[in-house]
């Protein structure tokens, strides 16, 4: 690894460091990450949606003070969207300044060499994460990507270059500390999986969410954050559409704060579950449940 790669001694100090970010990361997660930093290799994680994978990759950032690179993936991303793309307007408002200027004199070969140079390159995020290497590569949720694209960012992170045909090589001075994101909407292929360490992320249990709630929200009492992540685990248990994830917990006792709650009963539960609850059958399932018994405990 080159002297400009994140270095960390143990799993314990890179939880140490995450933590002193806000994040509170399990033994698993820190081992994980701990050996992708070491062997130079993408971390994989997958996990129900607000586990944490993506604040992962923001609090390694803050951790070693590299600057963060998201690859937000969707249906139909290609590799125009992830890599680079020419500043077609700007290329023509170029080319009319010279024709106007030349009075047409200019050679045909000089001018198209002018309008294809970094001036006019408008990097995305896959070749921004090659040239500002050292940094952090978020390429979050992999799984909505489709196949094509896999092959494609598969070939970038074996290579860690790419090549722009009017440039010519582009190679990361560093590798960029690479973390993918699933929340397994379907299978992302085994060669992608097998260039990288992967860790499944499970929501947090009972005690690790009350200390994030009173680790993320200065303030807030030790009651309210222990009735707040019974409830969002109970919620958890039933049958919902979307279960709330840690941002849904930490958005629910925001909102408590900010009623100057310091306890949660039912009529409170029930005058904010929007900050939890995302949808109206969700609403409907867990009003018709009773919140006495959902706060019980």
């Amino acid at each position: 690894m080159s002297d400009s790669t994140p270095t960390v001694g143990s799993p314990a100090d890179l939880a140490r460091a995450l933590d002193a970010t806000g994040y509170l990361a399990d033994d698993g997660v820190a081992m994980a990450a701990f050996l992708a930093i070491r062997m130079g290799r993408p971390l994989f994680c997958e996990g129900e949606p607000g586990t944490g994978k993506t604040s992962l990759a923001a609090a390694l950032s803050e951790a070693f003070g590299l600057p963060l690179i998201r690859l937000q993936c969707h249906e139909g991303i290609d590799a125009a969207q992830a890599l680079y793309d020419w500043d077609f307007p700007r290329q023509l408002l170029h080319l009319r300044t010279l024709e106007a200027a030349s009075d047409g004199s200019l050679e045909a070969d000089t001018v198209e060499r002018s309008l294809y140079t970094e001036r006019f390159l408008l990097a995305r995020p896959l070749l921004r994460a090659l040239t500002d290497a050292p940094c952090v590569l978020l390429v979050d949720e992999i799984d909505r990507a489709d196949d094509e694209f896999e092959a494609f960012l598969l070939q970038v992170l074996d290579e860690n270059a790419v090549t722009i045909p009017e440039l010519g090589e582009v190679r990361a001075a560093t590798p960029p500390l690479v973390v993918l994101t699933s929340n397994r909407t379907r299978e992302v292929h085994d060669a992608l999986k097998r260039r990288c360490l992967y860790h499944w992320l499970e929501h947090p249990d009972l005690a690790r969410e009350v200390a994030i709630l009173r680790r993320r929200i200065p303030g807030i009492g030790a009651e309210l954050a222990r009735q707040v992540a019974h409830a969002v685990q109970s919620l958890r248990e039933m049958e919902l559409l979307k279960p709330p994830g840690v941002a849904e917990s930490l958005d629910w006792a925001r909102a408590l704060q900010e009623l100057d709650r310091d306890v949660l009963d039912a009529e409170t539960a029930a005058a904010t579950l929007g900050a939890v609850l995302k949808y109206r059958e969700d609403l409907e399932r867990v009003a018709r449940a009773g919140l006495d018994r959902l706060l019980a405990g």
